[in-house]
């Protein structure tokens, strides 16, 4: 089970792997927030995985850690292994509340995937990790794992990124400051409707009867930016795009470009 809307490359990655998919909704009158409540309700012992996005894209909404730790509970009723992507984690401005790793030394039944590409903005250095408490899960990893997973120049890499802290902190600063001023600024506008941001990315509603997400992608991309149309996401349409957080400059640029 996938919550959608959310990241295609995990359906499709089951589907390569002979594997069947079925999405629970998220809703835009519910702000996309999951209804943990009848969520639950649909877990049972038909589903193997539960992958789960967190925080979540191209929503930007994020499961703290207290109802993680429900989910869980019920997956264990249910022997439902639960795969959580945290690829944007260190974005969220409540990380301690989001972060699952503390649960791994509770729970073998989660795994949780983490990668540089975003964050520390090397996606071409291919780095990521997992952590789970499944021993079991472990020795099966790394029996059939490709013994060059990760180059030198990537380890070394890794080690000098995790260490600066001072990027690290400028980061988380400069982000959390422009997710507040492009909410903000989006939420004045009569043609948009933003929902709240929890990443380094936010999805925005367009009220603009005359106006498409396609014809917003081709406005920006005339003027050297780039918006992703989320038409081709499950429970979307036409009526949604999702920007990414710039610098200053970038951003007031591209809120121009897309009130004009």
């Amino acid at each position: 089970m996938i919550l959608g809307p959310t990241y295609s490359e995990y359906e499709r990655e089951i589907s390569l792997e002979g594997g069947r998919s079925s999405y629970y909704p998220l809703h835009s009158h519910n702000d996309f927030g999951l209804d943990l409540e009848d969520f639950t309700s649909h877990l049972n012992d038909e589903i193997d995985l539960l992958i789960l996005c967190n925080p979540n894209n191209p929503t930007s909404t994020c499961i703290n850690r207290k109802d993680m730790r429900i989910i869980l509970d019920v997956c264990k009723q249910h022997d439902i292994y639960v795969m959580v992507d945290e690829t944007y984690i260190e974005f969220t401005p409540n990380y301690e509340e989001v972060n699952s790793v503390p649960l791994t030394a509770y729970y073998n039944n989660i795994i949780i995937l983490r990668g540089t590409s975003k964050f520390f903005a090397s996606p071409g250095l291919r780095l990521g990790y997992a952590i789970t408490g499944n021993a079991d899960l472990l020795s099966h990893i790394n029996q059939y794992k490709n013994p060059w997973m990760i180059n030198s120049l990537a380890e070394i890499a890794g080690r000098i990124m995790f260490s600066d802290t001072d990027y690290i902190q400028k980061t988380k600063d400069l982000i959390s400051k422009e997710r507040e001023f492009c909410y903000k600024e989006l939420s004045n506008s009569k043609q948009f409707e933003p929902f709240l941001p929890n990443a380094n990315f936010m999805l925005v509603k367009i009220l603009d009867e005359g106006l498409t997400s396609s014809q917003l992608f081709d406005r920006c991309i005339k003027e050297k930016m780039m918006i992703r149309d989320c038409s081709t996401f499950p429970f979307l349409d036409d009526k949604f795009i999702r920007i990414c957080f710039m610098n200053p400059e970038d951003n007031k640029r591209l809120l121009q470009v897309l009130m004009q």
